[in-house]
């Protein structure tokens, strides 16, 4: 088996205007929107811990602080907390500082996902690195990441998590054309279109928040003119990386995911995401559930 470099840095794109949850996005970063009582970004950061990953780099972008204070020490409430005895309180507030080393780098102007993931070459370096996106959620109990990760130590190159969607979906996705390995989950992505309409797309299997990217792509995403939506597209950079040899930073390889996803990304599925989370809070289950039961049964 070739030795490939092991994966050990994340890279959480965090820059985006959030457009879609105004006015709640007008001072509040999206990814700072919780989830019952915790934020949508302390999930991803917590994903990126539990496969192994411990140093986190965050792109953000204007009027995000908030992410980084939220991941900050906060001494006068831990004082506060502590002073009253509120141990779990405590408890709370201090685990988003001690879940791993972040570091910050901003993305001066929106000019897509492919230039969010570019402002982390120096950063990154040499080395291939998890890129998790903020809108996407994995349930703790599918171990997506590390089964990527394992994927990108035995076959190299780059590895993307995909997912069977509707056919009437498609086009909210990049999507992949495949071919089949000796592994049930492990597919090579042959080729990738950036949300192409229904009937052109390859499959029905498309690419979710969940990467991971072998340093090439930088290189890469530096000649990348900018295609759908005049932005920069990380779906072009993988597209040119999937059709090169591994001395060449290739191949691409997928990981089809049949696990539990939660989308954040509009505010349906923030919703439906909110209520699937608090049905599974053994603190809250109890008395949401019967509540949520009787009032859709009187609607």
């Amino acid at each position: 088996m070739a030795d490939f470099h092991p994966v050990t840095k994340a890279v959480v794109p965090a820059a985006g205007l959030g457009t879609r949850f105004l006015p709640a996005t007008k001072a509040t970063p999206k990814e700072m929107l919780p989830i019952v009582d915790k934020p949508a970004i302390q999930y991803v950061v917590e994903e990126a811990v539990s496969a192994g990953l411990l140093d986190v780099l965050m792109v953000t972008g204007k009027n995000k602080r908030s992410i980084e204070d939220h991941f900050d020490r906060a001494i006068e409430l831990e004082d506060l907390l502590e002073a009253k005895g509120d141990d779990e309180r405590l408890s709370q507030v201090r685990e988003p500082a001690d879940l791993a080393t972040l570091h910050y780098v901003r993305q001066g102007e929106p000019r897509g996902l492919g230039h969010a993931v570019l402002c982390a070459k120096q950063h990154v370096g040499d080395n291939p690195f998890a890129c998790l996106l903020g809108d996407d959620l994995i349930d703790y109990r599918d171990e997506l990441l590390k089964r990527m990760i394992e994927v990108r130590r035995t076959h190299g190159g780059s590895v993307v998590a995909l997912m069977e969607v509707p056919k009437e979906q498609v086009s909210l996705y990049g999507c992949a054309a495949i071919e089949l390995t000796s592994e049930d989950d492990v597919v090579r992505v042959t080729d990738l279109v950036e949300k192409p309409a229904a009937e052109d797309a390859p499959s029905n299997w498309a690419v979710i928040g969940r990467y991971v990217i072998d340093p090439a792509v930088f290189e890469v995403l530096e000649n990348t003119p900018p295609g759908r939506g005049n932005e920069i597209q990380l779906t072009d950079a993988l597209r040119t990386l999937a059709g090169r040899g591994s001395a060449e930073g290739g191949p691409v390889h997928g990981v089809l995911f049949r696990g539990r996803r939660y989308d954040t990304g509009n505010k349906l599925d923030y919703l439906r995401t909110v209520v699937q989370f608090a049905a599974d809070r053994p603190d809250l289950a109890p008395e949401f559930m019967p509540w949520l039961k009787e009032f859709l049964a009187s609607r």
